[in-house]
């Protein structure tokens, strides 16, 4: 877990490493607060990711107009709601994602 006494020790390391220099105990130390750090964010980063989840189903433009994705992909100029160019209504009604 990434907390900001973790961040401000780091932090202060990479102060001291740039002025004075750190000893072998501190580099080690400096070492292990930059791993603790990149598998913090490496575990928000898969956290954010298992948690996305598409709106409309895969072959969708993902806008609620319902048209697949492939009719949307080769368009030079993509509408002001995205990449359809869709109004966002859908049989009349204004779709929930726009």
């Amino acid at each position: 877990m990434i907390t900001k006494e973790l961040v401000d020790r780091i932090n202060t390391l990479a102060r001291k490493q740039r002025t004075e220099g750190l000893t072998p105990e501190e580099k080690e130390e400096q070492h292990q607060l930059r791993q603790q750090y990149l598998k913090g964010i490496r575990g928000q980063v898969i956290n954010a990711l298992n948690n996305i989840r598409f709106a409309e189903g895969e072959g969708s433009c993902g806008c609620g107009c319902g048209q697949p994705k492939h009719q949307h992909q080769h368009r030079p100029q993509h509408g002001k709601n995205g990449g359809c160019g869709c109004s966002g209504h859908h049989h009349g009604k204004k779709s929930p994602l726009h």
